[in-house]
């Protein structure tokens, strides 16, 4: 940004003052040559400023107007969307920024290319975790992403509830920590491995990949589980039955949770020394 004529001038004073030979010109006459001539080349230096202040927003503009959009770009848009705010004519961004989270309700997005369009997944917050975005606010999402995305690029806007993840456990405990229903012996914790397990999810990156190795290393990392196995993984999400999870398996809405009823039902503790 353009520094003021004043600033610029000031620059030089300093800068004379510091000078051993021009200290000298110490007149402090509001007619000194000395003084004329630094005012003079301070409006020079501004006019130069702005040149290049206006140049700088030339060429801002020229590639915003033509750059290709990338797969973060539209992540990035997503998140800087506006619940109830209107957009700019012919423009891309809003003129402010906020933080209310009654406005800006995109927490998280990932976008996916598929053969011949882009997915764009969003979710939103809600009591601390993630949610998918009311039928109104999706309304309004999608709209936004249709005026600001490239000419062309066709869009699958979604925002849905949570992949369900259904385990089946087998814990070999420290009988000095865990007792025999899974409970924590000194009272801190009814449920450690689910509480685990909940944390493990939860702690996945947006639309990252659930890795069935991860979840055991995790399991093993709790204090008292001596060795921690999982037998039986599957998924889910919309209507579809359960399918299992042998290595990998990336969430459709971009993040899952915990069948807590059937964790709780299919998890096996077998008492082991520690190891």
């Amino acid at each position: 940004m353009a520094r003021t004529i004043a600033q610029i001038q000031q620059s030089i004073i300093t800068a004379k003052q510091a000078d051993p030979t021009l200290s000298t010109l110490s007149s402090s006459s509001n007619v000194a040559i000395w003084l004329l001539w630094s005012y003079v080349v301070a409006v020079c230096q501004w006019v130069v400023e702005n040149y290049f202040d206006d140049h700088k927003a030339e060429v801002e503009q020229i590639i915003v107007t033509q750059r290709a959009h990338t797969l973060q770009w539209y992540v990035t848009k997503a998140r800087q969307f506006q619940y109830g705010v209107v957009l700019p004519f012919e423009s891309d961004s809003y003129t402010t920024t906020t933080t209310d989270p009654t406005v800006a309700i995109i927490n998280y997005a990932a976008a996916v290319e598929l053969p011949s369009l882009v997915r764009l997944k969003v979710a939103t917050l809600s009591a601390g975790s993630l949610a998918p975005l009311s039928v109104t606010q999706l309304t309004a999402f999608t709209a936004y992403i249709q005026q600001i995305k490239d000419a062309g690029v066709r869009m699958q806007i979604t925002s849905g509830n949570p992949d369900i993840l259904r385990l089946q456990l087998a814990i070999y405990y420290d009988p000095l920590v865990i007792d025999a229903t899974g409970a924590r012996i000194d009272g801190s914790s009814s449920y450690p491995v689910k509480d685990a397990v909940k944390a493990f999810l939860k702690a996945l990156p947006f639309n990252g990949l659930f890795v069935v190795n991860n979840l055991i290393a995790a399991l093993q990392d709790i204090e008292g589980v001596v060795i921690g196995v999982v037998v039986y993984a599957a998924a889910t999400y919309a209507a579809l039955p359960f399918a299992p999870v042998a290595v990998e398996y990336t969430p459709d809405a971009g993040y899952m949770v915990a069948d807590e009823t059937y964790l709780l039902a299919n998890t096996t503790y077998i008492s082991h020394s520690p190891i």
